[in-house]
């Protein structure tokens, strides 16, 4: 049993999706923000392809096909370099002492026949010291080894089970209200990751009960701050089986109103589901903009909300947004802050704020990171969509 989650320090990144090479330090949270279609959930995506590879009924074959294919993942700045590469650093027990690993995996694609995804290199160190470093020499008498990597196969991962758990556990969260309002709209049997939140309610109602009383509490008494009139919250199933969650709502009447997730806002939803998702594990947790649907008061305080769930939990969290109000929050700072920025045929370049001398010198000066960095995230034309006609 590991003494505390596993910890993602470094991430490194090559000819992946928008970016032609990136090297990011990782704390415990990181705020990632950009320019749109800068690649801000394409830089979440790698932890996410990684999970993909790990899981159970995964595998790289799989990752890659749910992405349409390696020469979808590969960035267009990739030019000649076939490879697509991402390594990570990672840290498991005692923070004072802790086990460093290290893995590395590197794809390419057969240029005939089947055009199969091939592993061109997969490596793994704990504490400096090689545990796997493919090809081996029985890959390369049999190139069909390499469509499968060690990390997604229980009988070769043994020696460095650690970090192929904490893939698998990896969580991302963009939960889409109108399916949980509408369920007609959305294919709830589908297999595979469920990144909308389409199956959220089940996942609630296959917690165990006692921990699920436990955390639906939790959620009650917070939302009592952003939605007063809230009471009650539970879960149940309806009579054919269907999950749905239930509030009191408090009301002018004498008697208060008993209603389901088809009458909440969205924001009490989206609230729900982060709450909720905060509280579900100590593993990484990849949130794509939680600000939607919520009030600019209660997004100020996100920062705060996921800092006090982090040191009670001891998990990382990282997180996509444009919100100015999150990044006026004060206690972010400019080392917890990932800028992207395009460079057009060189794809999106990535960069702490804090390695930023500019950004660090306004920071100094006593501006908030919503002033220092976000200006830098605006569109250089911006002005003439004011202009549309």
């Amino acid at each position: 049993m590991q003494d505390s989650p596993v910890r993602f320090t470094r991430l490194r990144l090559k000819n992946w999706r928008n970016f032609k090479e990136v090297d990011l330090q990782l704390g415990k949270r990181l705020f990632i923000t950009g320019p749109n279609a800068s690649g801000k959930s394409n830089l979440l995506d790698a932890f996410r392809f990684l999970r993909d590879i790990a899981k159970e009924g995964g595998g790289v074959q799989e990752a890659v096909r749910e992405r349409g294919g390696l020469s979808k993942i590969r960035c267009l700045a990739a030019r000649k370099n076939p490879e697509v590469v991402i390594a990570v650093d990672l840290a498991s027990g005692d923070e004072e002492s802790p086990t460093r690993w290290f893995y590395e995996i590197a794809l390419v694609q057969q240029s005939r026949g089947l055009r199969r995804v091939l592993v061109q290199r997969e490596v793994v160190r704990r504490n400096g010291e090689s545990v796997l470093d493919r090809p081996e020499d029985v890959d390369r008498q049999d190139d069909l080894r390499l469509t499968e990597t060690h990390l997604e196969q229980i009988s070769r991962n043994q020696t460095f089970r650690p970090i192929a758990e904490a893939f698998r556990r990896i969580l991302y969260l963009h939960l889409v209200p109108q399916l949980l309002k509408f369920p007609q709209l959305a294919q709830r049997d589908f297999p595979g990751e469920d990144p909308f939140g389409v199956r959220f309610l089940e996942r609630v109602m296959e917690t165990p009960e006692k921990t699920r009383r436990a955390r639906l509490k939790k959620i009650e008494t917070a939302l009592k701050a952003a939605v007063p009139e809230l009471q009650n919250l539970t879960v149940s199933k309806d009579e054919m089986g269907v999950p749905h969650l239930e509030a009191v709502y408090q009301h002018w009447r004498p008697d208060a109103g008993r209603q389901r997730e088809d009458q909440f806002s969205d924001g009490t939803l989206r609230l729900i589901g982060l709450l909720w998702t905060l509280l579900e594990g100590d593993d990484l947790l990849l949130l794509e903009e939680p600000e939607l649907s919520l009030h600019s008061a209660i997004v100020k305080r996100l920062p705060e909300l996921i800092w006090r769930m982090q040191q009670a939990r001891g998990r990382q969290v990282f997180v996509s947004s444009h919100s100015a109000e999150i990044f006026s929050n004060e206690g972010i700072l400019p080392e917890n802050i990932a800028l992207l920025a395009p460079q057009g045929s060189e794809g999106t370049h990535v960069r702490l704020a804090s390695d930023i001398a500019e950004i660090q010198c306004l920071l100094d000066e006593g501006m908030s990171p919503a002033e220092a960095v976000l200006p830098r995230t605006a569109p250089d034309r911006i002005v003439q969509l004011s202009l549309f006609d």
